[in-house]
């Protein structure tokens, strides 16, 4: 908000229900001055406005609004591409796709994008360390977190719960998946959803940019 939409807020708290001529007067500003600022905060539905009556507080808050506007967003909102490497790579292709995507993660796939695991910088800095630095030797399979262990959220789950599967399993990013009808646990990788997508998101909705569907 700015200053003066923040003071229109503040009177008609403490004095509402107050006319818009009322208000210019508090303000010693016109009332057209203000036509547009209370427009703003009536469609942000800080403020009620009725007939005869005139504008009144709602009882919301900013961050209530905040809260409201997340609780809408959904992964597929805000989810990237993910790194994919075939099931058939080797470590190596892992370490090299790591840098060459500036990932944190690759996710290892079977045919056209079925889920398999998952291979971190962690993973394959202990390979690295048990193999005398040889990655090139390595399947990728034998150094990934199999899927049977993997976290994965879904296109249509909200943000707020998909946060909180990375926070409780101390991740930093989840496969976002299309769920096969091929039997359990059987995925077909459609993004990735990280910390990085997460506070883009806040600080997007903390500048007012809004546009996100629920």
């Amino acid at each position: 908000m700015t200053k003066r939409q923040q003071a229109i807020v503040d009177i008609v708290q403490q004095e509402g229900p107050i006319t818009g001529g009322q208000l210019a007067v508090r303000m010693h500003v016109t009332r057209a001055a203000l036509r547009a600022d209370l427009a703003v905060l009536v469609m942000s539905g800080l403020l009620g406005s009725r007939s005869k009556v005139g504008y009144f507080y709602t009882g919301k808050s900013l961050l209530s609004f905040f809260t409201e506007e997340l609780d809408s967003v959904r992964v597929r909102d805000i989810q990237s591409v993910p790194a994919v490497l075939p099931i058939g790579a080797t470590a190596y292709d892992a370490m090299v796709a790591l840098f060459l995507e500036d990932v944190g993660s690759v996710f290892i796939v079977e045919g056209q994008g079925l889920l398999k695991g998952v291979v971190s910088r962690k993973d394959l800095l202990k390979a690295s360390l048990s193999a005398g630095g040889n990655l090139a030797k390595i399947p990728v399979q034998m150094v990934m977190t199999p899927l049977a262990k993997l976290i994965v959220t879904e296109p249509s789950e909200s943000v707020v719960a998909a946060a909180q599967k990375i926070i409780d399993n101390e991740i930093d990013a989840l496969p976002v998946v299309k769920v096969l009808p091929k039997g359990k646990r059987s995925y077909e990788i459609v993004g990735r959803l990280t910390k990085t997508n997460l506070a883009r998101l806040i600080v997007d909705l903390a500048k007012g940019k809004r546009g996100y569907s629920a």
